[in-house]
């Protein structure tokens, strides 16, 4: 599922091109995935898009917002007459496809679709005062870069016997890290992935509060990752794949210390860490 560095990419993007923008249509392919009524935000103009975590909201003039979660295989692609050319990912193919299943008109040419392959993802339409009352977004916790304290990151993981791997990647304790940036973070850190929260010492929760902030600033630098089908509004991929410090590299040599790069299952996740290093 793509992380905070992802959903800001694309939240980055919508502002980009989508602010000023006037919703001319919807048409709702896939029923399930759209929840509200699409004649409240015909003829509304956009003029912000925010994020919630994992989350997006599309705030609109006339007091509604667009509140968005692509889940697991969720794509936002853009297109206007001045970008309908720019070649877009294999993970996008043609637009649009098959799995557009919510398509936007815009004014002056413009269009909004969204993809998704395995349907997981919502579109609802809500009142723009409304918005953090969702459960989604109401249950969420302090997010890096946001509101997420040194202090707080320490009184949670302090309180908990739970691996601190799943803990950090807990979206009601903190919100936006999923499990790529989970492993490279701990790596960086140098913390096993598997110690009990509690077992933290104060300088390893500060180095890990730190490591969470730079592997995610990272993440934004190289466009988030492009591991399954995240790809940013214009359809492009991100980079941040061939950039991991240790997701995705097992069997590889750790460039700190020499030892074997080693994968096991953790919480149902794929967890990456160094049998050497990382204590």
């Amino acid at each position: 599922m793509p992380e905070l560095p992802e959903v800001e990419t694309i939240r980055l993007g919508l502002e980009k091109y989508l602010v000023g923008h006037r919703i001319l249509g919807v048409d709702i392919k896939v029923s399930k995935l759209f929840e509200g009524s699409a004649k409240q935000i015909i003829g509304a103009k956009v003029i912000k898009v925010r994020r919630f975590g994992k989350g997006l909201v599309i705030d609109l003039s006339n007091n509604y917002s667009l509140a968005i979660h692509i889940k697991l295989t969720g794509q936002l692609i853009y297109r206007d007459p001045k970008t309908k050319d720019i070649p877009v990912s294999d993970k996008v193919g043609t637009v649009p496809s098959k799995f557009t299943h919510v398509i936007f008109e815009l004014d002056q040419g413009a269009h909004l679709y969204y993809n998704d392959i395995r349907r997981f993802g919502w579109i609802k339409v809500v009142r723009t005062n409304e918005v953090a009352n969702l459960p989604f977004f109401k249950g969420m916790g302090p997010e890096p870069f946001k509101d997420l304290t040194l202090e707080y990151f320490q009184k949670v993981l302090k309180s908990s016997s739970v691996a601190v791997k799943p803990l950090i990647m807990d979206q009601k304790r903190v919100g936006g890290i999923g499990n790529i940036y989970a492993n490279d973070a701990l790596y960086l850190a140098k913390i096993d992935p598997k110690r009990p929260a509690k077992s933290l010492r104060s300088a390893e929760l500060k180095n890990l509060f730190d490591a969470v902030h730079k592997v995610m600033e990272k993440g934004m630098k190289y466009g988030g990752s492009s591991e399954l089908t995240y790809v940013n509004v214009l359809g492009q991929e991100g980079e941040y794949q061939r950039h991991t410090l240790v997701y995705g590299r097992q069997g590889d040599i750790c460039e700190r210390c020499g030892g074997l790069i080693k994968k096991y299952f953790l919480g149902g996740r794929g967890t990456y860490f160094c049998e050497k290093c990382q204590k």
